[in-house]
C-alpha cells in the first residue's frame, strides 16, 4: 500500500500523528498542495477528488477519508490503540473525531479557504471552482471562537477528549490547534484554561516514547 499525503495541511498532519504515535511506516509521497501538485494530471489519474490523504491498498482500492485510513490501518496495527478498545470507547473516539470535525474544523477551514488570496475560486476541497465569501471567513472565525468554548466546558471534568484516554479525537484537535493559529489566525483565548491544561496533556502523550 502507498499513502500519498502533505504533511503541512490540517488532514495530513491527523494522520501524520497517528502514524507517528502508533510507529507505523509505510510508502509514502508528498503531493504538494502549495505547488498544486493535487491538480496534476498525474496525481488525478490517481485520485481524481484532488485530495489528501489518500491511502491506495495493493489492489488499487482507495481510502480517501482519514477516520477511514486510521481504522483500517489500526486493525493492521492494533499496538498503542487510538480508536478505543471496548465498544464504547470506539463509539465514543468516532462521536468526537465527528463533532469536532463539526464544531471546529469546518470552522477553521472556512475562516482559511475564503480569505485566503491563493484559494481563490477554490473555497471548498476537489476539482470544482467555489468562489470566496468574505463573510463565511468572519463566520469561521466566529464558528472557530464558540468551539473553543464549548471544548474548555467539556474538559472542565476529563482530561481527554473522548474519555478516560488519550485519542485520535485528541490528535484531531491537535492538528486543529495548529490550523487555527496560521489557518483562521486564531488560538483558544488564555481564560480557558481548561483546554490550554488539555493542549499541555495532548502534547505530552503525543510525544511519549511507545
Amino acid at each position: 500500500m502507498k499513502l500519498y499525503t502533505y504533511d503541512p495541511a490540517p488532514n495530513p498532519a491527523r494522520l501524520k500523528m497517528f502514524l507517528d504515535y502508533k510507529d507505523i511506516h509505510i510508502e509514502t509521497q508528498q503531493i504538494d498542495m502549495a505547488k498544486l501538485e493535487q491538480h496534476s494530471e498525474a496525481y488525478l489519474s490517481v485520485v481524481p477528488e484532488a485530495t489528501v490523504p489518500v491511502l491506495v491498498l495493493e489492489d488499487g482500492t482507495r481510502i480517501t477519508e482519514v477516520i477511514a485510513i486510521a481504522n483500517y490501518l489500526e486493525s493492521l496495527f492494533p499496538e498503542r490503540p487510538l480508536l478505543g478498545v471496548t465498544a464504547l470507547e470506539k463509539a465514543m473516539v468516532l462521536n468526537w473525531t465527528h463533532r469536532l470535525f463539526q464544531l471546529v474544523f469546518m470552522a477553521a477551514a472556512e475562516a482559511f479557504r475564503n480569505s485566503h488570496p491563493q484559494f481563490k475560486d477554490r473555497a471548498l476541497p476537489g476539482v470544482k471552482p467555489v468562489a470566496q465569501i468574505a463573510a463565511l471567513a468572519e463566520r469561521g472565525q466566529d464558528r472557530l471562537r464558540y468551539g473553543f468554548e464549548v471544548l474548555n466546558d467539556e474538559l472542565a471534568n476529563r482530561d481527554w477528549i473522548a474519555g478516560s484516554s488519550f485519542s485520535f479525537a485528541d490528535i484531531d484537535l491537535l492538528a486543529l490547534w495548529v490550523f487555527a493559529g496560521w489557518g483562521a489566525r486564531m488560538q483558544p483565548d488564555e481564560s480557558l484554561t481548561h483546554l490550554h491544561a488539555w493542549h499541555s496533556r495532548a502534547q505530552a502523550a503525543l510525544a511519549a516514547p511507545a
